[in-house]
C-alpha cells in the first residue's frame, strides 16, 4: 500500500480529543481539535498510550522560547497507524507503531553510519511545527496549535513524519511498548550503543531517576560486575536493586568528601564508565574526576541549562586518558535498536515492567503531571482509550 489506505477517514479531517498546554505551568485541558490527514511522507497514528516525561513537564513549565502556546505536548507512546500518505512504503494501515522525537531517514551518510544516531536530513529541534514549518492541529475555532518534537502524543490522533515511525511487533503490550519511545530506550542505549559497557565493567550512575534506573538496566544487560548508583533519596536504594544497583551513595551523607573521592576509594582509582543523568555541569565535573585514568570513560546523559559551560584542564585530559562524551537517545537508532529492544523485553531478558509506577485514563492526565512533579513515578502510562 502507498499512499492509500481502505480507512473511511483517509484523506480528511479527523475530529478527537487532545490535552491541550495553553499556558505556562497551567493544567492541561482536553478538548475537541481537528487533526488534518496526513501530507507526501506522513503517518496519522491513532495513540493507544502515551507515558509521561521530564522533558514534558520542562515545555510544560517553560514561558520563554522554545516554549510556545497552545501546543499539544507528549512524545513517548505507541498506537496504530490510521493512515499514511502519498510515498509512504514502511507502513500500512493497522500497524502497529512508535513514534519517536529522533528520526532516522535511512538515507543520510549518518544514518548509514554506525557511528551515528544524529540524522543529517531531518536533524533534531524543539520545533512547534512538522518538518515543513506548518501544523497539523486546529481546535474547534481554527487556531492553530503547535506540535512538539515532530510527535505530539497528548491527542487521540497525531501526525508523525515516516522518518520519525518504527513499527513493531504488536504483541508488545502497550502500555510497555510506550516506553522504548524515549525514556527506557536513551538510558539502556547509553550504556549499551554509546558506552559499549562490557561484561565485568564497573559502572557509577549519577542520578537514579527513570533515566538513570534505564543506565544500570543497560549495564545489567552488557554484564557489568559492579554497578554504584548515586542518589539523595534513600529510597532510590531499594529501587536501583531492581535494575541491577549493586552499591548505593547517598550524596547527602558523606560527610566532607566529595563524591569523585568516595568512588575512587570504592573501585580502588576509579570507575570504568560514569554516566550522568541529573542535567547539572558539577556533576559531569564529578563523573569526570571519578572515572579511572587510562581508560575511564564519562557519559552525560541529563541535560542541563543550554548556556551551563564545562570547564576542564587541557592538561588534566591529555594526561588522564579519559574520555567524555553526550548520548542522545542513547545513540540508538530508532528504526534498528527499538526492535531489538522490544524482542528482549518479549525474551524477558529486558525489564519495562518496573518501570511504570502508575496507570491512568487519558481524563487523569494531570494527575500524571502531579505524580512526576511530586516525584512519585518513574513512569505513569496514560491511556487514550482504555
Amino acid at each position: 500500500m502507498d499512499g492509500k489506505s481502505s480507512s473511511n477517514t483517509a484523506g480528511k479531517p479527523l475530529r478527537c480529543r487532545a490535552a491541550i498546554a495553553r499556558k505556562a505551568g497551567e493544567p492541561l485541558v482536553i478538548e475537541e481539535v481537528i487533526v488534518a490527514p496526513p501530507n507526501p511522507r506522513e503517518v496519522r497514528i491513532k495513540i493507544i498510550c502515551t507515558s509521561l516525561c521530564h522533558s514534558d513537564i520542562t515545555l510544560w513549565k517553560l514561558k520563554d522560547p522554545p516554549a510556545i502556546f497552545p501546543r499539544i505536548l507528549g512524545h513517548e507512546a505507541v498506537g496504530v497507524v490510521e493512515s499514511v500518505g502519498e510515498g509512504v512504503h514502511e507502513v500500512v494501515e493497522g500497524d502497529t507503531v512508535i513514534p519517536t522525537f529522533v528520526s532516522d531517514c535511512g538515507e543520510c551518510r549518518d544514518c548509514l553510519s554506525e557511528k551515528s544516531n544524529l540524522c543529517t536530513k531531518f536533524p533534531f529541534s524543539i520545533s512547534p511545527w512538522m518538518r515543513d514549518e506548518t501544523s497539523r492541529f486546529t481546535d474547534i475555532n481554527g487556531e492553530t496549535l503547535y506540535h512538539f518534537v515532530y510527535v505530539s502524543s497528548f491527542s487521540e490522533y497525531t501526525v508523525v513524519d515516516i522518518a520519525h515511525v518504527t513499527k513493531i511487533d504488536p504483541a508488545i503490550p502497550a502500555n510497555r511498548a510506550c516506553l522504548l519511545s524515549c525514556g527506557v530506550s536513551t538510558g539502556v542505549g547509553a550504556a549499551w550503543r554509546t558506552a559499549k559497557v562490557e561484561a565485568g565493567a564497573t559502572v557509577v550512575i549519577f542520578g537514579l531517576g527513570a533515566i538513570g534506573l534505564a543506565v544500570a538496566e543497560g549495564a545489567r544487560l552488557c554484564g557489568a560486575k559492579r554497578i554504584i548508583g548515586i542518589d539523595v533519596n534513600q529510597d532510590k536504594c531499594e529501587i536501583g536493586k531492581k535494575f541491577g544497583v549493586t552499591d548505593f551513595v547517598n550524596s547527602r551523607n558523606i560527610g566532607d568528601k566529595t563524591v569523585s573521592e568516595i568512588i575512587i576509594e570504592m573501585t580502588d582509582g576509579g570507575a570504568d564508565y560514569c554516566f550522568e543523568c541529573v542535567g547539572l555541569t558539577s556533576l559531569v565535573h564529578e563523573a569526570y574526576a571519578s572515572t579511572r585514568k587510562g581508560w575511564g570513560k564519562t557519559v552525560v546523559v541529563g541535560l542541563d541549562d543550554p548556556s551551563s559551560m564545562l570547564t576542564l584542564s587541557t592538561f588534566e585530559l591529555l594526561y588522564s586518558g579519559k574520555s567524555l562524551m553526550g548520548s542522545f537517545f542513547g545513540g540508538l537508532k530508532p528504526k534498528t535498536d527499538i526492535n531489538i529492544l522490544g524482542k528482549r523485553y518479549m525474551d524477558k531478558e529486558l525489564q519495562l515492567d518496573e518501570f511504570v509506577t502508575h496507570e491512568v485514563d487519558f481524563e487523569e492526565i494531570n494527575k500524571a503531571f502531579d505524580l512526576l512533579l511530586e516525584g512519585k513515578s518513574l513512569r505513569c502510562v496514560i491511556w487514550m482509550n482504555k
